[in-house]
């Protein structure tokens, strides 16, 4: 008998990644219902949804979405958008919900003047996939109707205009890798986790798209989950990915391959070296003005290293290699952390993460709260609350993460925190009234280290 944990697993798996067959035109699907997030609907947060046609016409998005946007606090101009796109199935676009709420995606954004932004497409069990994560069948266009929307709702203009870096899982990948070619100008970085639609237009199962030369000078990453090699039902992630990155680092392109030696078609902690990557991007492509265009990338400014390997990264002039056959690296912090990252699935930190500020009590409930910057590298994992010097609690009491580092939010399986979210508050219900403490509260980074 399989162990509970591993049920557990199965379970998540067939609900997250299950692709159905097309339905036929006269068929009426009910759109799935989606948990609500309070939050989501008052600022920084803003949220647009389009909702599924009942007689929709050709060309129309069949499948309603709704996008929900973060804007940091204060922050006067959106300089780009984070886009993290969940993969296919009811689970996945259950469990996105909570995309543009994630803590460490966060920090991505407010370090880069960005906004983040979470699509949770409204696909029932019986709908097919590919009504969305193809964009050609109408979520390209509600995409960006959407983002003007947005852009009227948060009073920041420049959120239509602006560029995306796209991070897409599975069936987001799959969408991530044709809206490439559609809007490769908009486009600042792309990380493909486990998907592309690459081999599927190569392999004439869908209309292949034009490829732009613009599209080849954008920076990308594949990263498949190295079980996937030998998966039945995953490996054409594996083969569509590398086949993908031969291809397009053939043609000069800046892509790397980053296979996962721990995961199979789960997010895992790719986010470790996700979220270098994406900053290196940034800071390499955002232009000085808002509104002007992308900076080009030179190639020879980066690092490479050999595919499928462990090979310790080099300067782009030291390879001594083929270089139209090398992973490229933006940089070498992210070239030591795609080393780290192939070797053990995570990345090493040695940094104790920036200490919680504000530390109020509330006499009255024993309720104590504050705030916190998140690790930058590593996220949080926890909170240590402390009174008169000794500890009195953590939260969450248990930090857990069935996919990877234990998370302050959790994580689902495509790299979403987990309902409910917690808040930065504590209860201290052994106080005695009348007496006086002092309180003070640590946090503790995914790489197990506590601030200062």
């Amino acid at each position: 008998m399989k162990s509970r944990a591993a049920l557990i697993y199965l379970a998540a798996l067939f609900l997250m990644q299950t692709v159905v067959c097309p339905v036929t035109a006269e068929e009426t699907i009910a759109p799935l219902e989606l948990p609500k997030v309070e939050a989501s609907f008052q600022p920084p947060y803003y949220s647009t949804t389009y909702e599924q046609p009942t007689d929709p016409k050709e060309g129309q998005l069949q499948i309603g979405v709704t996008y929900t946007l973060w804007i940091p606090e204060g922050l006067k101009q959106v300089r780009g958008i984070i886009v993290h796109q969940h993969g296919c199935g009811s689970g996945s676009c259950t469990g996105s919900v909570t995309a543009a709420h994630d803590l460490h995606w966060q920090e991505l954004a407010r370090k880069n003047n960005c906004a983040l932004l979470g699509p949770s497409f409204h696909q029932a069990e019986k709908q097919n996939c590919r009504l969305w994560c193809d964009p050609r069948n109408g979520s390209n266009k509600v995409f960006i109707e959407s983002l003007k929307k947005l852009a009227k709702l948060s009073g920041h203009p420049e959120v239509a205009t602006a560029p995306w870096c796209l991070w897409g899982h599975s069936g987001g990948g799959f969408w991530s890798s044709l809206m490439q070619m559609e809007y490769p100008e908009r486009i600042v970085a792309i990380w493909f986790q486990s998907g592309t639609a690459y081999g599927y237009w190569t392999n004439d199962e869908i209309t292949a798209p034009t490829i732009p030369e613009a599209a080849m000078k954008i920076p990308m990453m594949a990263n498949p989950g190295l079980k996937e090699k030998d998966n039945k039902r995953f490996s054409r992630a594996w083969t569509g990915s590398l086949a993908m990155f031969e291809d397009y680092r053939a043609k000069g392109a800046p892509i790397g391959f980053a296979p996962d030696p721990k995961t199979g078609h789960e997010t895992g902690d790719s986010r470790y070296l996700a979220i270098p990557f994406f900053n290196a991007c940034l800071e390499m492509r955002l232009p000085d003005q808002v509104g002007e265009a992308l900076k080009d990338v030179n190639l020879s400014d980066g690092w490479l290293a050999p595919v499928n390997s462990e090979e310790t990264p080099v300067p782009f002039a030291d390879y001594q290699g083929d270089k139209s056959k090398a992973v490229w690296l933006p940089n070498k912090t992210v070239a030591m952390a795609w080393l780290d990252f192939v070797k053990t699935g995570a990345v090493n930190d040695t940094t104790a993460p920036p200490a919680p500020t504000d530390v109020k009590v509330d006499s009255s409930t024993g309720t104590i709260t504050w705030t916190a910057p998140t690790d930058f590298e590593s996220g949080i994992q926890s909170f240590v609350i402390e009174r008169d010097g000794k500890q009195i609690g953590q939260l969450p009491e248990k930090p857990t993460n069935r996919f990877g580092r234990p998370l302050f939010q959790n994580m689902s399986y495509g790299d979403t925190p987990v309902l409910p979210l917690l808040k930065f508050e504590f209860v201290d219900k052994t106080a005695e009234n009348g007496k006086t403490y002092k309180y003070q509260v640590k946090a503790v980074n995914t790489a197990g280290l506590q601030s200062k």
